[in-house]
């Protein structure tokens, strides 16, 4: 798909924002508003719902949801949330849009939210993502950014319904990606030997800004990547697990010089529905400088050593399918293979 030249019209123009993103009309026996704190537990109640239905390979949990709604300085739940309660206070339908503030060469839009399975034949879904793109045209024509911008979603493989929903509204997959996972049963690789006066090192809090920065420069040229800000990159500590987490120095003068990194999480939650436990590389990135020198295999194999450590049977991880630096080959090397996926659901505006 041909990314629109923002030179060609204005965003305002591209964009075409309406002067209001109104919810559907009430109905007997369910009410729309915006999501408040208070919701969560009934929150978490609907997404588990539709999870127990929809089996993704993740499990969303309740204090994952209360950060992604209500904290940081960019969230605002009572202009970028919507959700239709019910008589009782059940919530039987959620939405929800976020524009990354670090955002510069593509501007996105993410939509998320969900429908309780026994209401998805009463069209809240088709009413959700019509006001999710209404307030999403707002919210990029607020950013002023004359630059492309993206509506965009995540669709599981499997959710075929979510897909037909999203392309008459529409949406069309841009993008396509693979979970793969190791089965840590095999022999994990010995310590990779690397070249010079590169090492391998475990992750410190001392040096997370500086892998931070790495990372905004590894990512730079790889699509769909977008500077972390220092809020950004926090997201999720409540998963990080520093124990499985690495980087290689380059130590051949007096500088800090980061040369690649590899971020883990531990996701318990997930790991009843995946059925076996696994440590997940969240993150890998090398600067291009250091590029063809083995880091990523010696950052992969420390990360498989610290996995199998903490008894995981397996190490897990998600790759663009058109990655640019030949991960999918790498991974399947070192002995990882393709589980399920995911789409990028895109109006590219």
């Amino acid at each position: 798909m041909t990314t629109p030249d923002p030179a060609a019209r204005t965003l305002l123009d591209r964009v075409s924002p309406p002067i209001v993103a109104a919810p559907p009309p009430d109905r007997p026996g369910l009410v729309w508003r915006p999501l408040q704190r208070e919701d969560v537990p009934a929150l978490g109640a609907l997404v588990a719902a539709c999870e127990s239905v929809d089996d993704p390979p993740y499990r969303t949990t309740p204090a994952e949801l209360d950060e992604a709604l209500f904290d940081g300085e960019d969230r605002d739940p009572g202009s970028n949330t919507l959700a239709a309660v019910a008589d009782d206070g059940s919530l039987v339908a959620y939405g929800r849009v976020r524009v990354l503030p670090g955002d510069e060469r593509v501007v996105r839009a993410f939509l998320g939210g969900g429908v309780h399975p026994e209401h998805r034949r009463d069209h809240l879904g088709t009413q959700i993502l019509q006001w999710q793109t209404d307030r999403a045209r707002q919210m990029l024509a607020e950013t002023g950014k004359e630059v492309p911008v993206r509506i965009a979603t995540y669709v599981d493989d499997g959710m075929t319904d979510h897909a037909h929903l999203l392309s008459r509204a529409g949406f069309s997959p841009l993008r396509y990606y693979t979970d793969m996972r190791r089965d840590l049963a095999e022999p994990v690789p010995a310590p990779t030997s690397l070249d010079g006066s590169l090492v391998v090192e475990p992750w410190t809090p001392e040096l997370d800004e500086q892998i931070r920065l790495a990372h905004n420069e590894a990512f730079a040229d790889h699509w769909g990547s977008e500077p972390q800000t220092t809020e950004t990159w926090r997201e999720g500590d409540a998963h990080f697990a520093p124990e499985w987490s690495f980087i290689v120095m380059d130590r051949s003068t007096d500088r800090v010089r980061i040369a690649g990194y590899l971020i883990s999480g531990r996701y318990e939650q997930d790991w009843d529905a995946l059925g076996y436990t696994v440590g997940y590389t969240d993150l890998l990135g090398v600067r291009r400088d250091w590029r063809g020198r083995r880091v990523a295999t010696a950052l992969l194999g420390a990360a498989m050593r610290a996995y199998a450590a903490s008894g995981m049977q397996y190490a897990g991880l998600g790759v663009d399918t058109d990655n640019p630096t030949a991960a999918f080959g790498l991974y399947e090397r070192l002995g990882y293979r393709a589980t399920r996926g995911s789409a990028l659901y895109t109006i590219e505006l």
